[in-house]
């Protein structure tokens, strides 16, 4: 009887060709982005009408420590959100420039359309991380409460300062927003176990850095205002700086900008100095805006016309 060869036996068995890869499938969280990504467009291409750049680059200023300033205060929130996020997912660093769309998000659309992108960001990424609407939501929360906690730690220091000016806030209407941000958090605070998901560390360690944003975008701005007037003390812009955040904390006061104008002349003086400085910090943040948007839609569009 013939029997095979006995090197036959000993032969590994047959690999299995390898699986083909799988192309990104266009699900809602494809299309959901990519209208986001397109809407930024518009919404850039919109606000381009109302940027004079002639007139802003007459008033920027040539010391370099500005742009340091001015580059550590813009880049503050998406980097302690990077860092946030490579902490919870170890998020690669592609994510830097989903964060950036979701601060441009946010100020040239409207608020949270940044998180709706930055969710299906993730949502598409599986592989990083299963559940992402969990942490998106804690990260979002939280960063409104430090911002209401710190709302009302200045409040509390500055409104003998505030009644003293009559800037035209009338006492019913602070009360009111105060009441809102008193009831909001303390909502959070009371509903907090169904609320959040993450474990009680990571909260801990979300809501720490949410602080130092708060604290770098008012140490930076005030900084980058002196160098523009470095005839003003740097304390008296440390303390416009966080009045500034007050006033954009507060949800019922209304003509924030007449107010914050105010109290600006009050606590400084140089009131057309003031305006310029202010006109010129709009402008530029908003230039910002335009054209790292018109890049990173630009790199969107390349890989959406790849795909």
């Amino acid at each position: 009887m013939l029997t095979a060869p006995a090197t036959a036996e000993r032969l590994p068995p047959p690999v299995a060709d390898p699986a083909p890869l799988v192309a990104e499938r266009r699900g809602v969280s494809w299309w959901l982005s990519a209208g986001i990504s397109i809407a930024i467009l518009i919404a850039v291409l919109w606000q381009l009408r109302s940027v004079s750049f002639t007139e802003m680059r007459a008033m920027l200023p040539t010391n370099p420590w500005f742009w340091v300033a001015f580059g550590a205060a813009y880049f503050s929130a998406p980097l302690i959100d990077f860092a946030i996020f490579k902490r919870l997912w170890d998020i690669p660093a592609a994510g830097f420039g989903a964060l950036l769309k979701k601060l441009i998000g946010n100020e040239l659309l409207m608020g949270y359309i940044g998180e709706v992108y930055f969710y299906t960001w993730a949502r598409r990424r599986t592989g990083m991380v299963s559940a992402p609407f969990g942490a998106v939501k804690d990260v979002a929360i939280l960063s409104a409460l430090m911002g209401n906690a710190v709302t009302l730690v200045m409040l509390a220091l500055a409104y003998p300062l505030l009644g003293s000016l009559h800037l035209g806030i009338e006492s019913r209407t602070l009360m009111a927003s105060v009441a809102v941000v008193l009831v909001t958090s303390s909502l959070v605070l009371l509903f907090r176990r169904q609320l959040f998901s993450l474990p009680r560390p990571e909260l801990l360690f979300v809501s720490g850095m949410h602080l130092l944003r708060i604290a770098l975008t008012t140490g930076c701005n005030a900084w980058a205002w002196h160098l523009v007037l470095p005839q003003v003390g740097i304390q008296w812009w440390l303390l416009l700086s966080a009045m500034r955040l007050l006033l954009s904390r507060l949800p019922l006061l209304p003509n924030k900008d007449i107010v914050f104008a105010g109290l600006a002349v009050f606590l400084v003086g140089h009131d057309a100095d003031i305006a310029a400085l202010m006109t010129m910090m709009a402008s530029l943040i908003l230039a910002t805006h335009l054209a790292l948007g018109l890049m990173l839609a630009a790199g969107d569009a390349t890989k959406i016309k790849a795909a």
